[in-house]
């Protein structure tokens, strides 16, 4: 009598094949969130790291004083060049005669970016720093970039 060949997959076969899947799955997500949130931030402080090179020469030929502003001929000053964009859903620019100053974009995206601030800030002594308000150091540490982690 002759055997029948076995054709094709057992049950525990596919279960294992469906298990591992399952785990790179679980494992893989919430890396793709944190490269996306990595994302978000460095294409927003991108957008206001521009603007740093004209409020520097504002403060240091002719420091003017403007209150914090979201308007959008203020923000040409600045060289934005519109209210919102892709990453920014607002921006705001400030500066003072002794020659602070400020450039902050609220951010779009995902949940760990949506409606949080960067900030570019100028002190006195022209130096810049840049902050963001993340929920927690320890999202701070996983998703900020490296030149803005306080």
């Amino acid at each position: 009598m002759k055997r029948a060949i076995q054709k094709g997959f057992t049950l525990i076969e596919l279960m294992i094949v469906v298990a591992i899947i399952g785990i790179l799955a679980a494992v893989a997500l919430p890396a793709y969130q944190d490269y996306t949130a990595k994302a978000q931030l460095a294409g927003a402080l991108s957008e206001i790291s521009a603007a740093k090179v004209n409020i520097e020469e504002l403060q240091t030929n002719s420091p003017v004083v403007q209150a914090a502003t979201s308007v959008a001929a203020d923000l040409l000053k600045v060289g934005i060049q519109a209210a919102t964009s892709e990453r920014c859903s607002a921006y705001t620019y400030t500066s003072a005669a002794d020659g602070s100053a400020s450039i902050v974009c609220t951010m779009k995206g995902g949940t760990d970016v949506v409606g949080k601030k960067m900030t570019w800030a100028r002190a006195t002594t022209g130096v810049w720093s840049c902050s963001t308000d993340l929920a927690s150091a320890a999202i701070k540490a996983r998703i900020a970039p490296k030149t803005c982690t306080t």
